[in-house]
Formats: structure tokens, C-alpha cells, sequence
């Protein structure tokens, strides 16, 4: 059995008869180590299909299993990083990563708590803001600590959803690099939510679309077979890179792609009928527009 399974997973908002099918058929298996990114359209649901795996929210239809066990709600064994970084404003650094070690391992010392928190800022580099507090760092240093806290849950897999999109395009390419280290240290299974189809074949093993919505679906998953550490431009030129990257985007804007919208009206058509011919043209009295039916009118005169 896979490390994490979807089978047969759907999940829709709004009340009957007003529903909205958000996700329909989601089966995934990923195994343990994995490196996973699912690409997608804005809006496809994405960020419901990673919300499930977190168990911040319960599918309609289907079961999620990690290790074998149903997941049903939140747990320290999965480690998710969100877009909006989700930092506590009035902690340091230090404050926000030791706070969520203290949650999951409070039977630790307070020194191996302090280690433990110190390793992971120093993994992401951040030992010398260590002691600042969210306002004072960059969007980059933010989504760092929020990358470094849910490693330090030690969590068996770790939830990224979309979590360099607010990012400039040079800090992202460095998180990038940074997020593919820590992948190669530590080996967690990792599942990367994305709308950049670059960025998943640059970190990921698998790289999955997902079609447009609404009734979104999992598509063919790719093997991203190209050699690690891997170099952003040096795969420019890669032929292997380009036939991965264009069939993602052959299946994104072909099968995969924005559903056509068909409507169906009732069009109201004027009542007109065609000219009478019938009517002398010498009777129009220099009117230019056709005479119909319903504009004869017949009256009779008495004269003396």
C-alpha cells in the first residue's frame, strides 16, 4: 500500500441544488520519500485537494490514508506551509518555531527543545534573524521560518501549497534551491501544490495536473527523470526537460484545459411579418420604410 492514497476522493461547496463540484475522482498514491508537485489553473482546487491531505477539511465521497491510517483531522505528522506564511506576529523567530516544538514534543527537555529549535532555524539560514519578529524580515526570511517550523515537527509529510507564489521571481529561484537542500538532507515525502509547471519539474520526482474546474481531476502522472542536483538553466537546454514541460502543458490546455461553457436561451423574436406587396407603392406617400399588415389601415368614406 502507498504512503499516502486518495481513492476515489470528490469534494463540493454551496447547499443542494446550488452545489458546486470543486474536486471530483482524486486517486493518488505516493510513496514514502517522494517528491511530489501537483500543478494546476488558479482556482482548480488546488489548496481544497491539500487542505483534504492535512485534514483540515473532510472530503464529500472517497477516504485519504497516510501510513495506513485514515486521516480525519489535523495532525503533527503532517507539516503544511501555506501561501500567507501563518506566522505569529508578536513572537521572534526563535518564538514560532520553539512554540510548535513545544506542541508536539512537550515531553522533551527545554534544552533539547532549544537545540532542536536552533537546528532547523540554522537550516534555513536564519540563525542571524534569529531574534526578529515577522514585521522586521522579507517575504523570503518569513516563508523561510514557516518552512523551518514545520520541519522541526518532524512531521512524516510535509504539505506545501503553494508556498513561494507571493515571492518575487529572484527569492523565489533562491527558495527554490533552498527547499530542494532541505529536501535532499532530510528525504521527507514532501507533496509541492504549484501553478508554476518550471517550478515542479525543477524540485519534484512526479509532477501531476490537475484539470481546470469546476469537477477538477487528477491527470497522467509524469515522471520527472532527470538528474539531481538540477541546474534551472542548464535544463533550459535539456531535451528531456522540454518534452516533460510539454506534456504537462499539452495536457493543461488540451484535455485538462478550461471547459467550454455552453448556454442555453430562449431568444424572444419581434413579431414581424414581410411587407404586402399587395399595397400600391404609389399609397406609401413618400415613406421609405415597408408597409406591413398590421400598419394597413382600411376605412371607408361616405362622401356628398
Amino acid at each position: 500500500m502507498a504512503f499516502l492514497e486518495l481513492s476515489k476522493v470528490c469534494k463540493g461547496y454551496g447547499p443542494p441544488g446550488a452545489r458546486t463540484e470543486v474536486l471530483s475522482d482524486i486517486n493518488l498514491k505516493i510513496e514514502k520519500g517522494e517528491f511530489v508537485a501537483i500543478v494546476g489553473y488558479s482556482g482548480a482546487g488546488k489548496t481544497t485537494l491539500i487542505s483534504m491531505m492535512a485534514g483540515l477539511i473532510r472530503p464529500d465521497a472517497g477516504s485519504i490514508t497516510l501510513n495506513d491510517l485514515e486521516v480525519k483531522e489535523p495532525g503533527p505528522d503532517r507539516g503544511v506551509v501555506f501561501q500567507n506564511y501563518s506566522l505569529l506576529p508578536w513572537l521572534t523567530v526563535f518564538e514560532n518555531i520553539y512554540l510548535a516544538v513545544e506542541q508536539v514534543f512537550p515531553n522533551w527537555a527545554a534544552a533539547k527543545k532549544q537545540q532542536h529549535t536552533e537546528h532547523y532555524i540554522a537550516m534555513v539560514n536564519l540563525t542571524p534573524a534569529r531574534d526578529k519578529k515577522p514585521g522586521a524580515l522579507s517575504g523570503g526570511m518569513r516563508q523561510r521560518v514557516s518552512v523551518a517550523r514545520a520541519l522541526a515537527m518532524d512531521p512524516q509529510i510535509l504539505l506545501l501549497d503553494e508556498p513561494l507564489s507571493a515571492l518575487d521571481a529572484l527569492t523565489r529561484a533562491t527558495l527554490q534551491d533552498e527547499i530542494e537542500r532541505i529536501w535532499e538532507q532530510n528525504k521527507k515525502t514532501v507533496v509541492l501544490i504549484t501553478n508554476d509547471v518550471d517550478e515542479g519539474i525543477l524540485l519534484a520526482d512526479r509532477i501531476i495536473p490537475l484539470s481546470a474546474g469546476p469537477k477538477a481531476t487528477l491527470g497522467p502522472s509524469i515522471a520527472v527523470d532527470l538528474s539531481r542536483p538540477r541546474d534551472r538553466k542548464a535544463m533550459n537546454h535539456d531535451h528531456r526537460f522540454k518534452e516533460i514541460r510539454h506534456q504537462v502543458l499539452d495536457y493543461l490546455l488540451g484535455a485538462g484545459g478550461k471547459p467550454k461553457t455552453v448556454v442555453t436561451r430562449k431568444l424572444s423574436l419581434p413579431e414581424i411579418e414581410p411587407e404586402d406587396l399587395s399595397v400600391p407603392r404609389s399609397s406609401l406617400r413618400g415613406r421609405r420604410t415597408p408597409i406591413r399588415r398590421s400598419e394597413v389601415k382600411r376605412e371607408h368614406v361616405e362622401l356628398t
